[in-house]
């Protein structure tokens, strides 16, 4: 296939870079967090990991898309849901989206195995990014085609405790029972996630074949799940503050603070629920950017916390 200029950015556009962010911000507080409970920070380290993130997270871009193309032909994409369309619009890329995604999943896995020789690292390390890579070439993938089998939300809550884990593992070479606790609230905001993206989709979902939380409720369930993931999330954190787990100079009660952003839009969304989905698109994009900038603040935070 010959590239040029316009297929090069249509091929930048299926791999929806923007989604990149959240995931980079995700690894980077689990990261941060390890070193806060005395990990020895280290930049190649970190650096090597996230390479194996980024090429997992790009790989699952591109494999969504393709094996999501009669499904994503019966919706519109948005900014953040609905695939990128480009595929849509440009089936000859469709092969070069699959076998673009076979290469990334398999450069993340051999990174990780270089990782684990490198630094000397368990086995389970390399297991564990199999397990992470192979969560997001089956969400849409045959044979399991999670999200067309009622398990789509509960793959992508996983990656709540998946991404941070990445980053942890990194730099501290386990997970430890600090790590699981903390990823209780990031599992809700996964929740709070899956929920907000599936909104705008509903109907092009329900006819391309997937059975998602929002093809069964509606999009006023959807903003309930929403509402009640954003009062778990916080209340979570303020129950983390109570442990004595942690070092005394990581207060979460700070956190739980900083949380009450994507709170208050979450109940402000719930408050102005809609099935309209251009309303209710203004609303999702509010929760999600308030996502965001709770995970932006966080890092800051915990940034701030390193000596």
């Amino acid at each position: 296939m010959n590239l040029n200029y316009d297929k090069l950015v249509k091929i930048v556009k299926l791999g929806r870079f923007h989604f990149l962010l959240g995931s980079f911000l995700y690894f980077c507080i689990g990261a941060f967090l390890a070193v806060i409970l005395n990990a020895e920070f280290s930049l190649n380290k970190f650096l090597l990991g996230y390479v194996i993130l980024f090429t997992a997270q790009l790989s699952m871009h591109y494999s969504n898309d393709y094996f999501d193309l009669e499904a994503d032909k019966y919706g519109k994409p948005s900014q953040f849901a609905g695939g990128s369309g480009i595929l849509v619009k440009n089936p000859e890329l469709k092969k070069f989206s699959k076998w673009f995604s076979v290469a990334l999943l398999s450069l993340s896995l051999i990174i990780a195995a270089v990782f684990v020789l490198l630094f000397y690292y368990s086995i389970w390390f390399f297991l564990f990014m199999v397990f992470a890579n192979l969560l997001g070439w089956f969400y849409a993938a045959p044979p399991l085609k999670l999200s067309y089998n009622k398990l789509g939300e509960l793959a992508t809550i996983s990656a709540g405790f998946v991404m941070p884990a990445i980053g942890y593992l990194t730099l501290m070479g386990t997970i430890d029972v600090p790590f699981i606790i903390f990823s209780i609230p990031l599992l809700l905001y996964q929740m709070l996630f899956i929920s907000a993206v599936q909104i705008p989709d509903r109907e092009g979902d329900k006819l391309g074949g997937k059975i998602t939380w929002i093809v069964y409720k509606g999009r006023k369930f959807g903003f309930k799940i929403i509402a009640v993931s954003g009062i778990l999330a916080t209340l979570s954190f303020f129950s983390i503050s109570s442990t004595s787990l942690y070092p005394s100079i990581l207060n979460f009660k700070i956190v739980a603070l900083i949380s009450l952003i994507p709170l208050s839009l979450a109940i402000l969304s719930y408050l102005r629920r809609t099935e309209n989905r251009k309303n209710a698109i203004r609303l999702v994009n509010q929760n999600l950017i308030s996502l965001t900038i709770f995970l932006a603040l966080t890092n800051f935070y915990f940034l701030y916390l390193i000596k």
